[in-house]
């Protein structure tokens, strides 16, 4: 297993947004340029908290099964689990339930508790509710949409891979998100991805500033870009 990154590491890979680190990712071509990351279905809900940076504590959960009780022993598995998990840590939870639209897992309780326990935010794709009690923990929200109630859920699996939004993501995995999205971080680059970011910046940056500049013209644009 990759060695974990350490503070000084991730705190470097926070303060870079997560397109910049999408891009330079690719550079590394250990996926398909077309995976690895999440689609318009999960939306951030708390752009004013910036980039989110952990390691994926995964579940699955069922909010919307009629008429059943809600057990707890599930949530206190999910619970053990962000305790022994790597710091920080990101709740990844898939929806199984019958009607996903209507579905809910995190409100202001959930949060606070696993808040404590090490957790930075949540990634889903079904809903949350209660932002106006999470947004003060400073606690990420990357969910499909909000809702007002919780239904019968309870959490049916944890520690499994789970696929939100076409990506697969598996116990560990290293999550990257801001307004603009989620990424996945491959662990086998993890440690070098920082430095391939500050190239990212440079190259955009040139790019950018020859696009306002006085020797922008398109044959110069194309000799850039084709080298012709």
């Amino acid at each position: 297993m990759p060695t974990l990154l350490t503070p000084e590491q991730l705190a470097e890979l926070r303060a870079v947004d997560s397109p910049t680190v999408a891009n330079a990712i690719e550079s590394f071509k250990v996926r398909d340029d077309t995976q690895g990351f999440l689609g318009m279905d999960v939306r951030c809900h708390t752009p004013e908290f910036g980039v989110m940076v952990g390691y994926a504590v995964t579940a699955t959960a069922n909010s919307m099964a009629p008429a059943r009780a809600r057990d707890r022993r599930g949530l206190m598995k999910l619970f053990d689990a962000v305790a022994a998990a790597p710091r920080p840590s990101v709740l990844v939870v898939k929806e199984v339930g019958p009607t996903p639209t209507h579905s809910c897992f995190l409100g202001d309780v959930i949060a606070t508790i696993t808040k404590r326990l090490g957790t930075v935010g949540i990634v889903t794709d079904g809903g949350v509710r209660d932002l106006e009690g999470v947004k003060p923990l400073g606690y990420h929200v990357f969910a499909a949409g909000c809702v007002v109630a919780h239904g019968t859920f309870n959490i049916e699996a944890v520690g499994i891979p789970v696929e939100i939004s076409g990506t697969t993501v598996k116990p560990g995995d290293l999550i990257h998100g801001d307004a603009s999205g989620v990424t996945t971080i491959p662990l086998e680059i993890a440690d070098k991805l920082y430095a391939e970011c500050l190239k990212v910046r440079e190259r955009e940056s040139a790019l950018r500033d020859f696009a306002t500049s006085r020797d922008f013209t398109l044959d110069a644009l194309r000799q850039r870009l084709l080298g012709k």
